[in-house]
């Protein structure tokens, strides 16, 4: 397959801003994670407020820390996918479609891109975000996990409820 000079052109035109919105993801998901592994030990818990610890963990694995006692076969496994996300992601992105889609891939790819730096430079995600409530914890989680999430749950959000998304048009059909 070839591009012509304004196909490309377009992409890049299409793109642009897009990448730009993942960079920043990317990079405030660096830049906090280097603070957290700066001024913090590992393992060390600060109470910030009755429901919110910043902390310092090392996580291995993937979400709630799957894998994460794997023997480090997993370090690859993550950072492959990522990658094959990663780049998915940014061709998607370079096709002129909907805000809110594009939105969603920006911070899918941002954080995607984040996590698997973290794993690339330091075998492992620095997690530094504790939140809970009485003696229950949700598991931390770091920058690059809440845009993937939210640019997740927007991508379900706009599917299902969005006036032109297929999935509730085949629902309603259905009924």
């Amino acid at each position: 397959m070839t591009f012509s000079k304004t196909s490309l052109q377009q992409r890049l035109a299409n793109g642009w801003r897009w990448w730009a919105l993942a960079a920043v993801v990317g990079i405030t998901d660096a830049a906090t994670k280097d603070w957290v592994r700066l001024n913090l030990f590992q393992g060390e818990v600060v109470p910030l407020t009755g429901f919110f610890n910043l902390v310092y963990f090392q996580n291995a694995g993937a979400a709630f820390s799957f894998l994460a006692g794997a023997g480090g076969w997993q370090k690859y496994l993550f950072i492959i996918i990522a990658l094959v996300v990663a780049a998915v992601l940014t061709w998607a992105l370079s096709i002129a479609r909907p805000r809110t889609e594009a939105v969603a891939f920006s911070l899918i790819l941002g954080g995607a891109i984040g996590n698997a730096v973290d794993r690339t430079q330091h075998s492992h995600v620095t997690d530094f975000l504790d939140f809970y409530w009485q003696n229950w914890h949700w598991p931390a989680f770091n920058v690059a996990d809440i845009a993937i999430c939210v640019g997740a749950l927007i991508l379900v959000c706009w599917t299902v409820f969005s006036a032109g998304g297929e999935l509730r048009s085949k629902i309603t059909a259905k009924q």
